[in-house]
């Protein structure tokens, strides 16, 4: 487990935990539990933007296989965009998630050097973005809810990408989402950066991890365009408002989940349930509208974003 430099007086605190429920005594392991659960809420009770967004890219956080894995059931993964290739940093699956048939849909980063190379460190292709575009037409073919699990850097901006075409891919996916027939969720899970993220973020609900962030840049790209200084990254997130409760006061988002006390890189389990319940209780009351009460609340969603003055 790697700790954070702000999450360095847990470590002592949870290797003595782990020995107490070893050693099976409960008077000591009540006490070391208090100990630690008080750490806990000293630890990530007053965090700063920029240690939010330490813990949004966390070595240890769950990403979206780690997801999927833990919640959905009987499931397939989709594969190629039937035009180029399979990109690896876009997962499509179809399976089921507490009973409800479904598509998911993910940005993955991968562990490890060869997995982050092979997922190209979560930085899709035009062509990861057509294989998600073609999961979500799936979903809306059978009439299946459609989650989406955010979680990138930006979109790749290789020469190969671009040649591909990868702005048209994403303002595509933009367009196709906002009138899919099919109801949509979209969760940020880690990271949403830039259109890489907002590709598949168009959608009836759209939530963020309570330690998650989405901006239209990285903030140490932001500081090296303002300040020409990539390591004022930690002003620039001061600066640009990227966490959960500064984008849901703008209207930008509709829910925060609520993490685990100790976050989602310390109890993927819980937080894959916090997840999974937002999902199902989203799509519950979604059904419930016709398909045109729902294209129009999205509708008017999308068209109420950004304010202007002239």
């Amino acid at each position: 487990m790697f700790y954070l430099d702000f999450e360095k007086n847990l470590k002592p605190l949870a290797e003595d935990l782990e020995l107490a429920k070893i050693r099976g005594e409960e008077k000591e392991l009540a006490q070391v539990q208090k100990k630690f659960d008080k750490e806990v809420k000293k630890t990530y009770g007053n965090l700063s933007d920029y240690q939010k967004l330490q813990l949004a890219r966390h070595q240890d956080r769950p990403y979206a296989l780690d997801y999927i894995r833990l919640i959905m059931d009987e499931k397939i993964e989709i594969h190629g965009d039937r035009h180029f290739k399979d990109d690896h940093a876009i997962l499509c699956f179809i399976g089921s998630i507490g009973g409800k048939k479904c598509v998911v849909i993910g940005e993955q980063k991968g562990r490890g050097t060869k997995n982050k190379l092979k997922r190209n460190f979560g930085m899709p292709h035009p062509e990861g973005y057509r294989k998600a575009l073609r999961a979500a037409k799936l979903a809306e073919k059978f009439r299946l809810p459609l989650l989406m699990l955010v979680d990138t850097p930006g979109a790749y901006p290789g020469i190969g990408a671009e040649e591909r075409n990868q702005s048209e891919a994403i303002a595509y996916n933009l367009f196709e989402l906002s009138d899919l027939d099919t109801p949509t969720v979209s969760i940020v899970i880690g990271e949403g950066g830039s259109g890489g993220a907002l590709a598949i973020a168009v959608a009836d609900k759209l939530a963020m991890l309570e330690y998650s962030v989405f901006s239209v840049i990285s903030p140490e790209g932001c500081a090296a365009i303002l300040w020409n200084d990539p390591t004022k990254g930690e002003a620039a997130t001061e600066a640009m408002k990227v966490q959960p409760d500064q984008l849901k006061s703008f209207g930008l988002i509709d829910d925060i989940i609520k993490e685990p006390a100790v976050c989602a890189h310390r109890d993927k389990k819980q937080a894959s349930e916090a997840v999974k319940n937002y999902f199902l209780e989203s799509v519950e009351a979604l059904e419930v509208l016709t398909s045109e009460q729902r294209l129009d609340k999205r509708y008017q969603k999308l068209r109420s974003l950004g304010k202007f003055a002239q």
